[in-house]
């Protein structure tokens, strides 16, 4: 599914997950990372502590239009385990996301197709412990409206779905919203109509914020 324009989901709580597959253990660890940097550190930290392990592979994409993207066999035969595991997180539209597969080898050769099959399904476990977020591109700016027309100005609030990040009662209301680009022009139309253009906004600023619906992978 293509993603808003304005929306992108990144990860927030990184997770666990491990699957078993002819007695060979495959662990994935997730963690949220912004930079290369600190994705090679917690690759380097899950081989530190799976120093046992006869793989630790890894991939990782940066960036909200994917533009740092890794992945590593770690000694598995090329292609079985690193992209399989890169291919799962771009599928999942989930940015900033490091994952560390630790296989512990069970004496049964898997096969090409099984080596894929198992490291993607251990990625996809992992995922389902972890928790996202929706990243939101927009505007922050106060709205303010006098008392007679407050009720107006909320109702439209409610109705796009959006919660003032501050609301400041005194001689008049003044509401500081956050809004997404797209949604902007189309709810200042709406308050301007309801209050027969008797608000004042301030000049928008371009903002990031973290959508308030966060939910599990």
């Amino acid at each position: 599914m293509a993603e808003n324009k304005d929306i992108y989901t990144v990860l927030l709580e990184g997770g666990q997950g491990e699957i078993e597959e002819k007695k060979s253990r495959f662990i994935a660890n997730i963690k949220p990372v912004s930079t290369e940097e600190e994705a090679a550190l917690f690759i380097a930290e899950m081989k530190k502590k799976y120093w046992d392990a006869r793989h630790n592979c890894s991939a990782f994409i940066i960036g909200r239009n994917n533009e740092l993207s890794r992945c590593s066999d770690d000694g598995e035969p090329s292609g079985t385990a690193g992209r399989p595991m890169l291919e799962v997180l771009t599928g999942s539209s989930i940015h900033n996301i490091c994952v560390v597969v630790t296989r512990y080898f069970g004496g049964t050769l898997l096969g090409t197709g099984g080596l894929v099959r198992a490291y993607s399904q251990a990625v996809k476990e992992g995922l389902k412990n972890c928790v996202t977020g929706k990243i939101v591109t927009g505007y922050e700016f106060e709205i303010t409206a006098d008392y007679s027309d407050i009720s107006k100005v909320l109702f439209a609030l409610e109705k796009a779905d959006i919660t003032p990040e501050n609301s400041v009662y005194a001689d008049n209301v003044k509401l500081t919203v956050k809004v997404a680009e797209g949604a902007c022009e189309s709810l200042m139309k709406n308050i301007t109509e309801a209050t027969g253009a008797r608000v004042k906004f301030s000049e928008k600023k371009l903002c990031s914020f973290i959508d308030k619906d966060v939910s599990q992978t």
